[in-house]
């Protein structure tokens, strides 16, 4: 008893604080007035799962921690996306509000319906937790695209450390709490949730120091190859006015595009 109260209690510090993680993110969104290449998709999810666990909680009738940070999270979501759709480009923005109204108020609305009308009793508590399982390998799989972003550009400036770490922890107590409480809706998700996590933290080391190296190449106007076989003794010795070679370089110096730089 005392290592499951120790599971759940940690577990529920540790899911605030990676419900917390992303704050620096919208701060950086925020400052700046630009979601820049931050996605809405990992929010979102985490939104869904979040009502999804507090469903199941409610279901269970002995998951008052589960309901309490879940409901905490959902607030927290909200904000997130919030900030999100006020500060994101208009294609993003639309994006964004059409993933809510299909999987926060469409889906949810659905299987609320359906889990009401068709279950009852402890099949309505297994149909609802494997539902929740795998929305939460949905949130722990929905850094993929970030992933793939780093591997590609050589650059974790939108994977955060902090949330990846967090969320490795978080994983490792609730996979504790399911395997004591003998719930395997809550620990078989948070198997995969340590998988990722430890994956994510590799990549952030890997590329962490990566920077990308840009060459400056500057091209200088080309003159008349003529005017190089003519000295300066040469030049003086004939009278201003007759000097075609030198004239014909002033006017090239005159004329002459300014440098152009190849980033």
């Amino acid at each position: 008893m005392d290592l499951l109260y120790f599971s759940v209690s940690k577990g529920n510090i540790v899911s605030f604080m990676v419900y917390l993680a992303p704050v620096p993110t919208f701060y950086r969104i925020y400052k700046k007035k630009s979601t820049e290449g931050f996605q809405s998709i990992p929010y979102v999810v985490a939104l869904l799962s979040a009502m999804l666990w507090i469903y199941y909680a409610m279901l269970k009738n002995e998951g008052a921690m589960l309901e309490t940070i879940n409901g905490i999270g959902c607030s927290i979501e909200a904000i997130y996306i919030t900030i999100y759709l006020v500060y994101a480009p208009k294609e993003a923005r639309v994006f964004t509000l059409k993933l809510l109204l299909l999987l926060n108020v469409g889906a949810y609305g659905l299987i609320l319906l359906l889990t009401f009308l068709l279950t009852n009793g402890s099949r309505q508590v297994m149909v609802v937790g494997w539902i929740c399982a795998g929305f939460s390998i949905s949130v722990f799989a929905s850094p993929l695209s970030i992933m793939r972003q780093v591997i590609r550009t050589k650059s974790v400036e939108f994977m955060p450390f902090l949330l990846s770490f967090f969320l490795t922890l978080c994983a490792v107590l609730w996979f504790c709490y399911g395997l004591l409480k003998n719930d395997l809706y809550i620990a078989i998700p948070n198997v995969l949730g340590f998988a990722f996590g430890i994956t994510q933290m590799i990549l952030y080391m890997v590329y962490k120091d990566t920077k990308k190296d840009f060459k400056c190449e500057v091209k200088l106007p080309q003159l008349n190859p003529n005017i190089n076989s003519i000295t300066t003794e040469e030049l003086k010795a004939q009278p201003r006015g007759d000097q075609p070679q030198y004239n014909e370089a002033n006017r090239q110096m005159g004329n002459a595009a300014p440098a152009e730089f190849n980033v």
